[in-house]
């Protein structure tokens, strides 16, 4: 029953062709079919194309890659998740490499999706399922070109933020940020929406849908490979200019540096040396190189997926247009009755080869695998390791406690421990404490005693110097010096009883002019009151 109906629905055409008037003109990918007038007869190639062209691992292959989706996919999920669970100085996260990430997410939804659903490619035996009649076709479709816009238009952003700070010594911020959102997800949004409705997408490449022939270069291909290429000219063109500093500095003989306290303008690259730029640059390469080599991945793997799709969509294109060009490869399966290995070596040059497919679609799956080695970091495991930790309970908190809880108060009763972060890997570190005697109070409100004993030095491990007990300077006379600088003689008359004074009082004492000279007493002056009206000198 089977075969009467197969050969009913061939009309006449030799196997294993079908007869295009037995099926209707609606219902799938209708302008997907690959047909070629034979006589009278419109005789079409059975569906799915790549069957008959491609070896029989060509399914293989195509399986292979979607599963290094698969891995790419998990590798998105860490990233995305830890930079929203752990913190910023455990993932240096930044909204470009968050953003690159979802587009790179959304690519491999495009391959993922039927690996799971493992849709039907056919509408019938000659015509391919399309977006309107297999949601898995619109759902794969969809995902992969957005995930394609996303991407490049992400790395343009990111190679275009790199390009103002390296060559214009600008600071990207907010006002970047924002714009960046607007143009890297406004732009995919509606070249999808644009691509959907004048090309659509359908089976012709495997599980995954691709976008048709009808207006792809206009609405797809062309403003892809148009940002493509800017980013391409942005990216060289940054690394010519770093070039040229670095070039410029090796001539350079100033001696100024970055550090120096001569004023400059820093917001006037003209101002700043060919040393100091090559510096500035370095310094802005060692920290977005990982950025730069995910642009260049990146920008090569579109690049070559869209070449080589575009070439086998103008090769079957080209089919429709001059069926004579595979007229050998029809005659050859005619000839050996439907035995396609027999024909493979005619089909070469209608399709792509094998490997070449094989390496498009692996180098596409790796995006995510890229995005984890180089915008990944260790210390995003220890931070997710240090996590668990505190979840579970067995990490303690970093506190000063008394060593009186583990060491013998006898001991050192004045010695405190600094709990180690890592125990086990530094020993307990004892600060004594200044063996002078302490403040406390002896009745009443007095002055604590703190200079009652001398504390013991206890120089540094590291330290070189120790105290060193004040030198006595003893003047050296030469012989027949000893009176070139006589004393002045002592004045004459009263002598003064220095021995008995109070050094912490005042000492009266008279001159000679006020004993001889002295007048009486004033009659308001207090027997044992100091009297102003005389020349007093105090010591």
């Amino acid at each position: 029953m089977a075969n009467s109906t197969i050969d009913a629905l061939r009309g006449g055409c030799p196997a294993p062709f079908f007869n295009e008037l037995m099926f209707p003109t609606e219902g799938g990918h209708v302008e997907g079919r690959l047909c070629s007038p034979l006589g009278r007869l419109s005789c079409c190639i059975p569906c799915p194309m790549t069957d008959w062209a491609y070896p029989d691992d060509f399914d293989t292959a195509t399986g292979a890659a979607n599963w290094v989706n698969v891995v790419g996919m998990v590798c998105c999920a860490f990233l995305l998740i830890s930079w929203i669970v752990l913190p910023v100085d455990k993932t240096h996260r930044h909204y470009l490499s968050i953003s690159l990430t979802c587009a790179t997410v959304l690519m491999n939804l495009g391959f993922i999706i039927p690996l799971a659903a493992k849709p039907d490619q056919c509408f019938n035996e000659i015509t391919p399922n399309g977006m309107d009649t297999s949601s898995v076709c619109a759902a794969s479709g969809a995902f992969l070109l957005a995930g394609g816009w996303a991407g490049i238009m992400w790395v343009f952003l990111r190679a275009l933020s790199l390009h103002l700070q390296i060559c214009w010594q600008l600071v990207v911020g907010r006002n970047y940020m924002w714009f960046s959102q607007v143009l890297g997800w406004g732009i995919p949004i509606v070249g999808l929406i644009i691509l959907l409705v004048f090309s659509g997408v359908s089976f012709r490449f495997g599980a995954t849908c691709h976008i048709n022939h009808e207006n792809s270069l206009a609405d797809f291909w062309i403003p892809l490979l148009v940002f493509a290429g800017l980013t391409v000219i942005i990216q060289f063109a940054t690394f010519g200019y770093c070039i040229k500093v670095y070039l410029a500095s090796l001539t350079d003989n100033s001696a100024t540096t970055e550090g120096s306290g001569m004023p400059s303008y820093s917001n006037s690259i003209r101002t700043m040396t060919p040393r100091q730029a090559y510096r500035r640059i370095r310094r802005v390469i060692q920290l977005q190189w990982r950025g730069i080599v995910i642009v260049l991945i990146i920008i090569a793997d579109v690049i070559f997926f869209a070449v080589i799709f575009v070439f086998l969509d103008n090769t079957v294109e080209s089919i429709k247009d001059d069926p004579a060009k595979a007229l050998p490869w029809a005659a050859c399966l005619i000839a050996a009755h439907g035995n396609k290995d027999a024909c493979l070596d005619k089909a070469k040059d209608l399709v792509v080869n094998l490997p070449t497919v094989t390496a498009v679609l692996i180098l596409l799956a790796m995006n995510g695998i890229w995005l984890l080695l180089l915008l990944g970091r260790w210390s995003m495991v220890t931070g997710w390791v240090d996590l668990f930790a505190s979840l579970s309970g067995a990490r303690t908190k970093k506190e000063f406690v008394s060593v009186d809880a583990r060491m013998d108060i006898k001991q050192d009763p004045r010695s405190y421990e600094m709990l180690s972060r890592d125990s086990g890997k530094a020993d307990t570190v004892l600060t004594p404490i200044s063996p002078t005697k302490s403040p406390t109070a002896r009745g009443g409100r007095q002055t604590p005693d703190y200079f009652g004993q001398t504390a013991r030095y206890q120089p540094h491990q590291r330290s070189f110097s120790s105290p060193r007990p004040p030198q006595q300077l003893h003047w050296d006379t030469m012989p027949g010096q000893e009176e070139s600088y006589p004393l002045p003689p002592m004045p004459s008359g009263r002598s003064y009883d220095y021995e008995h004074m109070n050094p912490l009082g005042m000492n009266r004492i008279e001159k000679e002019e006020e004993i001889q000279y002295a007048g009486p007493r004033s009659q308001y002056t207090q027997p044992g009151a100091a009297d102003f009206s005389r020349d007093h000198v105090f010591i």
